[in-house]
C-alpha cells in the first residue's frame, strides 16, 4: 500500500486554475471547493484503490475520486501516490493522458 502523497506540478497548477475560475464568481465558494478536493486528496493514501478505475485507461493503477464537478485523478505507485490532474468532469481526458499514464 503507498503512504506518500505527492502532488505534479500540472496538477497543482489544475488547482490554482480552478480556484481562479470560480473565484471570478464567487471567492468564498472557491475556497470551499478546493478545501474539498485537497481533503479527498489527503484521504487517498489511506486506501488509494478505494477510487474508481478511470474507465478511459482500464488500468488498475490509475484511478479517480470525484468532488464535485472534479475529477480527481491519481496514479498509485510502490511508494507513493501521485496526483496526476484535476479536471472538470465536463472535460475530454484525451488531453491529458500523457501526463496521467506514464505508459500512453
Amino acid at each position: 500500500m503507498a503512504s506518500r502523497l505527492e502532488w505534479s506540478p500540472e496538477a497543482l497548477e489544475d488547482i490554482d486554475s480552478i480556484a481562479s475560475y470560480i473565484e471570478r464568481d464567487s471567492p468564498w465558494f472557491a475556497q470551499i471547493v478546493v478545501s474539498k478536493i485537497v481533503g479527498a486528496v489527503e484521504s487517498i493514501p489511506l486506501n488509494p484503490e478505494m477510487g474508481r478505475v478511470v474507465p478511459e485507461i482500464a488500468r488498475k493503477n490509475i484511478r479517480e475520486r470525484l468532488v464535485y464537478s472534479y475529477r480527481v485523478i491519481y496514479r498509485i505507485e510502490p511508494e507513493h501516490v501521485l496526483i496526476a490532474a484535476v479536471i472538470h468532469g465536463s472535460r475530454l481526458l484525451q488531453p491529458f493522458i500523457s501526463r496521467i499514464d506514464m505508459d500512453a
